[in-house]
């Protein structure tokens, strides 16, 4: 679900697996800030920061 960027905007409620997390798969919620990756495209996630300065891929979006 967060794998197309055109689905996130900087503003809304996402979960994100951060990368200490990427093997337990714990997701931290969050309001986006920055998205991080350039493509419009990726099959892990779009890389974001966080407002609280957390990065990591979107996982699920919240609306």
């Amino acid at each position: 679900m967060g794998t197309n960027r055109s689905n996130i905007k900087p503003g809304i409620t996402v979960k994100i697996v951060l990368k200490k997390d990427q093997r337990s798969g714990a997701l931290t919620e969050g309001i986006v800030k920055d998205l991080l990756t350039n493509s419009s495209f990726h099959p892990h996630g779009i890389k974001v920061r966080l407002k609280d300065g957390q990065v990591g891929r979107v996982k699920e979006i919240i609306k």
